[in-house]
């Protein structure tokens, strides 16, 4: 055999808190059961956000080690598709929840809605603005591929109208038509995915390339075999943990007395995506821009192209209303974002003190959720 299994990982090292500190968290995943069973609901809603953390990265362990493996191409694909694969699950389920319990469809769609909003909002101004303030801080002014840029920032700008017109129906009063309006934007928004994914992939890939600032070529650590139980393995623990979380989150916003929208927004991107924030902040400090913001950015565009309309979609089989009509406070929230965003990336330079401004646009949005 040409692979040399000593020096791979096993399914079990990677479980190790030795091997990743991150793995200590996993503690949350018997404690989410312990206080479920003590009828705490407060404080499995919390361990079971906490235990989605350590799971969501050894997802995407698992996602880059079968990417190594499977070329440049076909890589990518597999880590557009997982990026996100938090989110889906969390939604998908309380999408089904919906479905199954009509007395819980409103608090239902409102958390896929905020979800969906926060996790778009987290990546535009948390995560990139910690990138730049974080980057800037160790070189004075840091420079990227406008190119790639401008056409993930047209994306989000295309996925931004998409939302304001069922917003602005709504708010006018035109609202009977906003679930058909919403169902055929989605299509016409995940066509319009697949087209970017072919543009990335095939037809413009040098655009994208960011081989050069990775530095020398990573070998896989693990088997793909390894790999693949790896990724089965955290990917249905994430749903068990989802499940727990989706089906006490209403009764938790309660007990704390915070907004159901503001735990939404905020808190359930935050913990979903924390492994993938560090990553972006982390290459960012090295001065390796293209690849963070390809993170941070890239995140945004699958949120807003791909699983917003997924979701609509999957919902309008399972005979729920979802839309893409997410109300003023948060479609206006996420216009600005993005004007703010492409404004501050338009010279195709950074520094610190751009970093500091998205994180302050993320703080006022923050306090803006949770008196509301």
């Amino acid at each position: 055999m040409a692979e040399h299994i000593e020096h791979h990982h096993s399914v079990l090292d990677a479980f190790n808190p030795l091997q990743n500190r991150l793995n200590w968290l996993l503690l949350a995943v018997p404690l989410t059961l312990y206080f479920q069973h003590q009828g705490d609901v407060e404080m499995t809603f919390l361990f079971s956000m906490i235990a989605i953390m350590p799971l969501a990265f050894l997802m995407g362990h698992a996602t880059e080690e079968i990417a190594l493996r499977a070329g440049e191409n076909l890589g990518g694909l597999l880590n557009a598709t997982f990026g996100n694969a938090v989110e889906i699950i969390i939604a998908s389920l309380a999408i089904w929840t919906a479905a199954q319990h009509a007395d819980q469809a409103d608090v239902m769609i409102q958390l896929v809605q905020a979800s969906l909003i926060g996790s778009i909002l987290g990546n535009l101004l948390l995560v990139l603005g910690l990138a730049l303030l974080w980057g800037g801080y160790n070189h004075r002014t840091q420079t990227f591929n406008q190119e790639a840029l401008s056409m993930n920032g047209s994306l989000l700008l295309l996925a931004v109208l998409a939302l304001i017109i069922p917003a602005a129906a709504a708010h006018t009063g035109a609202d009977s038509d906003i679930l058909d309006l919403s169902r055929y934007a989605s299509m016409v928004l995940l066509a319009m995915y697949g087209l970017s994914l072919f543009f990335q992939f095939k037809t413009h890939s040098h655009l994208f390339d960011v081989s050069s600032e990775a530095g020398e070529k990573e070998e896989p650590k693990m088997t793909t075999k390894d790999a693949w139980i790896l990724l089965i393995l955290a990917t249905v623990l994430v749903g068990w943990m989802a499940e727990v979380l989706v089906h006490s989150v209403d009764k938790a916003a309660a007990g704390w007395g915070l907004p159901t929208l503001f735990i939404g927004v905020i808190l359930l991107p935050f913990f979903g995506n924390a492994a993938e924030h560090f990553t972006a902040v982390l290459v960012a400090g090295k001065d390796k821009m293209d690849l963070s913001l390809a993170i941070a950015i890239g995140s945004s565009v699958q949120i807003a192209v791909f699983v917003a309309p997924l979701m609509v979609l999957f919902a309008w089989v399972m005979g729920v209303s979802l839309s893409l009509e997410f109300g003023i406070l948060e479609t206006a929230a996420t216009f600005m974002s993005v004007l703010v965003a492409n404004f501050i990336l338009n010279d195709g330079k950074t520094n610190w003190l751009e970093g500091v401004m998205l994180l302050a646009c993320y703080v006022i949005l923050a306090l803006s959720f949770f008196e509301v």
